[in-house]
């Protein structure tokens, strides 16, 4: 089932606020407890570590955030933007 416009938008902010604070602190945890078991690894090998994560978060979540920062698609043409309206 598609998600509406309004239905992206709730998610990818419940997904930013919430989801993402606790993706980054389980992220480093579990980096910290494998660099307890095994040493700590090269600088730059923690740093691709770190890259790669920062990008497999959003993998899951790719459908939620298409187009979340454009105009509402289901608004009809006929209505005006609000958001375009001066006082």
């Amino acid at each position: 089932m598609a998600l509406s416009y309004k239905s992206r938008r709730r998610w990818s902010l419940v997904i930013l606020l919430i989801g993402l604070p606790i993706y980054i602190v389980v992220s480093i945890s579990l980096v910290n407890l494998a660099g307890r078991f095994f040493g700590r690894p090269v600088f730059l090998l923690e740093m691709a570590i770190y890259v790669i994560l920062g990008i497999a978060w959003i993998l899951p979540f790719k459908s939620v955030f298409l187009g979340v920062g454009q105009a509402d698609p289901d608004a009809g043409a006929d209505e005006p933007d609000k958001e375009k309206e001066e006082p």
